[in-house]
This record gives structure tokens, sequence and C-alpha cells, in this order.
């Protein structure tokens, strides 16, 4: 770095500490009260900015991690804190089902959970869908099928009735229903109610959800104006599946309604290449002076993709998941993952990763950590996870850099 480009960094710094010289900013500050989103550097289309909330900022690019629950599998809200998170989401759908009415008693989640962080609810829409699909993660994120009975009775314009996979009672989720229990949750940034599509279906039958979701959209979005209190921000969700003419539809739609973020969602296709045709071209179409997340992705070559094209969050429980499974996330390797439980890593005596400086690769070794596994210790999966959460943020962390001093290909080249 030139001494030219370091005082430059260094101005940037001052504008992003003190909130000076924005080069975008929200145009709906007005309407969500301690809310705002301001981009102060771009590289190409990739942005650096910060999402202002109630609850503190949020520097973005950024890593959502998935308290789906209300809780963080296999580690702690303290340990979660300490690895550098500065958000994680719970999701309507299973706290509807099984937890709603304690975490309203207690007041919501940052109280019952001690994140005095910024949080996210997800609507349910994904998981009313895939809990009666199986999965569509294969074509969705382009994950591995996992296996659910199915539990969906029926939608229809009101809304979406199914059972229970606790006590198999009929339970209905609408878009009213889905908003008023996420207000009453208290997470900063609430999301529509919407249907999630697979690719299986024809276009015809996406058109038709997709002008359906829009519908459930614009109730979500006249609920929560007329319900909410005044310290929580709505998100808009793109449809369309992989059909150009319906993202451009919903791209349109989301536009032109007042909502404080815009979430890409649905079916993206059905390989990473046709994934990231998909978000390159909806990203072209949305308007650039609101935050945008991309639900449930979390490989770093779809993290990189979007970014280059102007995403500014990400969500996914992929980094926490696999530490369950004893992978740890590494660079350079296939799909950055590192597979703790083989034989191979019996007598490695290295850390996870050396660079790393999490409380795990402080302390531990591969060895130790495989032989936990070995000898079916949960501390391995806790000890896996909290390195999992601290590399996510890191990786965003250098991201963030890399767009602010014009050189965001070596940051990936570093993990890729």
């Amino acid at each position: 770095m030139t001494i030219y480009e370091f005082i430059n960094w260094i101005l940037l710094q001052i504008c992003i500490y003190f909130e000076l010289f924005p080069l975008i900013s929200s145009s709906l500050t007005k309407l969500y009260k301690g809310f705002n989103f301001k981009i102060y550097k771009k590289f190409k289309n990739a942005r650096r900015g910060v999402i202002y909330t109630p609850h503190g900022n949020i520097q973005t690019p950024a890593f959502i991690f998935c308290a789906t629950k209300a809780s963080m599998k296999s580690t702690t809200i303290p340990d979660v804190i300490q690895n550098n998170t500065q958000i994680i989401l719970s999701n309507t759908y299973h706290l509807f089902l099984k937890g709603y009415d304690t975490i309203k008693r207690l007041g919501g989640l940052h109280k019952a959970l001690g994140f005095n962080k910024p949080m996210l609810t997800d609507s349910g829409g994904y998981q009313v869908f895939a809990m009666n699909f199986h999965s569509v993660s294969k074509d969705i994120k382009g994950a591995k099928n996992r296996t659910y009975k199915p539990t969906l009775i029926k939608v229809d314009e009101e809304g979406a009735t199914f059972r229970s996979y606790y006590d198999r009672s009929i339970v209905k989720l609408t878009p009213e229903k889905s908003i008023q229990v996420q207000i009453d949750l208290g997470a900063d940034f609430v999301v529509v109610f919407d249907e999630c599509t697979s690719s299986t279906i024809s276009k015809e039958a996406t058109k038709k959800s997709m002008e359906m979701s829009h519908r459930w959209e614009t109730r979500s979005l006249e609920y929560f104006h007329k319900h909410q209190k005044g310290n929580q921000s709505l998100y808009g969700i793109v449809q369309g599946g992989t059909y150009k003419d319906l993202r451009k539809i919903s791209c349109d739609y989301v536009n032109s309604k007042p909502f404080f973020g815009i979430a890409v969602g649905g079916c993206l296709g059905e390989s990473t290449q046709e994934m990231h045709e998909t978000v390159n071209y909806v990203m072209d179409k949305l308007v650039k002076d609101r935050p945008v997340h991309l639900l449930g992705i979390g490989y770093l070559e779809d993290i990189f993709n979007g970014v280059e094209q102007g995403i500014d969050t990400f969500d996914c429980v992929h980094p926490s998941r696999i530490a369950r499974h004893g992978i740890a996330l590494i660079p350079k390797t296939r799909k950055n993952q590192l597979d703790l439980s083989k034989g191979k890593y019996k007598d490695d005596d290295t850390k996870i990763w050396n660079e790393c400086q999490c409380s795990t690769c402080k302390t531990y070794k591969r060895s130790y950590i495989h032989m936990l596994i070995k000898s079916g210790e949960h501390m391995a999966y806790n000890l896996i996870t909290n390195h999992n959460i601290y590399f996510m943020n890191k990786v965003m962390e250098d991201i963030r850099y890399g767009i602010e001093i014009d050189d965001l290909e070596s940051v990936k080249s570093k993990y890729i």
C-alpha cells in the first residue's frame, strides 16, 4: 500500500466511524426510526457499508449466524460474541411451533438470549415449504437433500396450513400471523411471509406462486406498519425462480414498496453457475439505497460472488451445522472444509488453521479434537463451532478490507 493509498484508507475509516460523507444513504429513515443504511466505499459493484439499528451497527458485508430455535447449537452466546459476531437470526416457523410464548414473556429474543446486538427473524416461508417437500436445499442453495416427514396440508391465498412436527396438531401461518410473531419476538429485522418454490415446478406455477407471494408481502407490509412498535424494520423478498422475466417483475415489485431492506430468496438454480447467474441478474435490477440480503447461502465461493455483485449480508446454518459433524472451515481446500474425524489427523499436532486467532486454535491441536470426536465428547463440536464462527467473521472482515483498498481479488485468492 502506497502512502497515498494509506491516507485514503485512513480517511475512509474516519468517515465510517463518524458517519461522514456516505456515497449512498437510505431514503427510508423517516419510516424506520433508529435504522439507516449507508455505503461509504464501492469497488466495482461490491459495497462497504454500515447498517444502523437500535441494537448497534453492522459493518457490511456481514454474515448472519443461525440461532434457529433461539439457540446457537454447540456453543453459547458469550462465545458467539467473543468470536466477533455482529448479528444472529432466529426462525419464526420453529419458534411459532414451540418457544414463542416463552420468548414473548421474557421480553423478546434479545433479553431471552442475552444478545444485545442486532437480530433478524426469518418469516418461516422456506421452512413451511421444505418441511413438506422433504427438502428444497439442493435447488435453493446447492446443499444435500435432507429428509423430513411431510407436514404441509395446504397453501392457499390466506396462508399455509400444516401439522406441527412436535405433536401433529393442525396450525396455520398467515402473513399477518408471521409478522405478529416476529413483532413479539422483537428482532431488529423482520422478514415478510412468502412461498418458497422449487425448480421442479413449471414456470406457470412459479409465476402464480410469485404473484401470491407479492400479495402476501403487501399484507405483511400493511400489518407491520399498523402494528409494529417503532423499533423494528421490514425486509421484502424477491422471488421468481430462475426465470429472468419473473425475477424482473419481482424486483420491480419490491423496489416499489417501502421495505427497509430486500432479501433475495427462492430457487436460485440447480448448479453454482445457475445460482450465480440468477443472483447477478437480480442485483442488476434492484434499487441501490437499501441493504440486500442473500437468504440461506454459506459457501465461500457463493459469498464472494454475492459480494462482487453488491450483496450486503448472508445467512446460513452451514458453518455451525458442519461443525457438529466434525468439520472445520479453513482456506484453500475443497469447499473450505477439514474433516477432523478422519484418521489422518490422529497424530496431527498443528492448529486447525495456523493463522487463526480463535480461542480453539490458540489452545487446541487437530489431534486432540480428533480424539474428542472419536471418544464421543461433545466438547469437540463446541470447539469446532467456535472456530467456524470466528473463521466466517474473519473472512467477512477481510472482504470489507479488500473493498476498502480496491483489492478484493487478493482476499478471494487467500481463501479459495
